[in-house]
């Protein structure tokens, strides 16, 4: 509903604007509120069965899409259009140009050394890009990998993304900030979804210091 009252919206501005018709008098849209939140995560048996379903892929070259995608939560816009030039073997980084971020400013990735890996054994062709081909190819490769890995109600894409970000939060060794620097986010509000991941990982590290202090009063 919230998505036909916007084109809707965006429609008599454009008649307005094309001097087609004047946007009606007094009319106002009231956009109802959806809280449609969704964050993906792997338990350890789903990424277990899913990266077994990727060895099992005719094309590793196509398959180091996905695996890239895991590993550094880039957006499928941004990883689609990386070029052999945007990764720097040398100095250990990956440029995310401006023009294909989301945002569009130029952003700089760390290339840790199993991205590397999957990017080194990823065979060149004549084009620049990394991963060339059609993007529909992608999206079916990513949704039969996700079917063969038996992940129900898991975006064949963005679902990676979410996967990395939940688990670098929950595992209680990666702060927001420098999640919302990894994930290339603009603001800090972006990040705040995966803080309850974060808050399960303060749990942990509590429930030690609970057994310890359970342990203690036992041998009193």
């Amino acid at each position: 509903v919230r998505h036909v009252l916007g084109l809707l919206k965006r429609m008599l501005r454009f008649a307005e604007q094309r001097n087609i018709c004047p946007f009606p008098a007094g009319l106002h849209f009231t956009m109802p509120k959806v809280d449609n939140q969704k964050t993906e995560r792997m338990s350890d048996e789903q990424l277990r069965r899913y990266l077994a379903a990727l060895d099992e892929e005719p094309n590793q070259d196509a398959a180091a899409i996905l695996r890239v995608a895991l590993l550094t939560g880039i957006r499928k816009t941004a990883l689609l259009s990386l070029q052999w030039s945007d990764i720097d073997f040398d100095r250990g980084y990956i440029t995310l140009r401006g023009e294909h971020a989301k945002k569009g400013k130029t952003e700089y990735l760390p290339l840790t050394p199993a991205v590397r890996s999957v990017l080194e054994k990823v065979k060149r062709t004549e084009s620049p890009y990394v991963f060339p081909g059609r993007r529909s190819d992608c999206r079916r490769m990513a949704r039969r990998v996700r079917d063969m890995a038996g992940l129900e109600d898991f975006r064949p894409m963005h679902g990676l993304r979410h996967s990395f970000a939940s688990a670098l939060a929950s595992s209680g060794r990666v702060d927001l900030y420098t999640l919302q620097k990894l994930l290339t986010h603009e603001s800090p509000q972006m990040t705040q979804r995966y803080a309850h991941f974060a808050d399960e990982a303060m749990k942990r590290a509590a429930g030690v210091a609970d057994e310890l202090l359970a342990k203690d009063k036992e041998e009193e």
